[in-house]
């Protein structure tokens, strides 16, 4: 666990920002909009933990670059189940972002939103922060349940 006074700026930058995306993912009215600003959300959070773990290191030949999942599973293994989710997601956000209307369900939108809430609170805690209010009741007014079904994650079942 991190100590939040010793956290670079650019993780408090990267919170602040996702949670800034999970809110216009709360309030968009069209389902791609909800989904993409969650995933983005998600990414986010996921380069506020990389910020605050990452070690720079200068390799010794130019290596393929990894994308922000991968590099979360190798700097934060327990988070390992939740950047394989979010990875699963991309082609789909990149549907919605294209504005292919069929790329995602209602349903697929709010449940994103749900996980992507969960993950921003998983990896606030992960830092030493005081998780955020969770953005779920704002979400009841859709066409989801008012009871959340959230994915349980290894790192859940191992800090619960």
């Amino acid at each position: 666990m991190s100590h939040p006074q010793m956290l670079p700026a650019t993780t408090h930058s990267y919170l602040a920002r996702a949670a800034e995306s999970l809110s216009e993912a709360v309030s968009a009215t069209e389902v791609t909009t909800r989904y993409a600003c969650a995933h983005v959300a998600a990414l986010r959070t996921a380069a506020a933990l990389l910020a605050a773990r990452a070690r720079p290191t200068t390799p010794p030949r130019r290596r393929p670059q990894k994308n922000a999942w991968v590099l979360l599973a190798e700097i934060a293994p327990e988070l390992a189940e939740w950047a394989a989710f979010f990875s699963a997601g991309a082609a789909k956000r990149a549907a919605a972002e294209a504005g292919s209307s069929r790329a995602v369900t209602e349903r697929e939108a709010d449940d994103l939103v749900r996980d992507a809430d969960r993950f921003l609170a998983v990896v606030e805690q992960s830092l030493g922060l005081v998780p955020h209010s969770p953005t779920l009741p704002f979400l009841v007014g859709h066409t989801m349940p008012p009871v959340a079904r959230l994915p349980v994650h290894a790192a859940d079942r191992r800090a619960g």
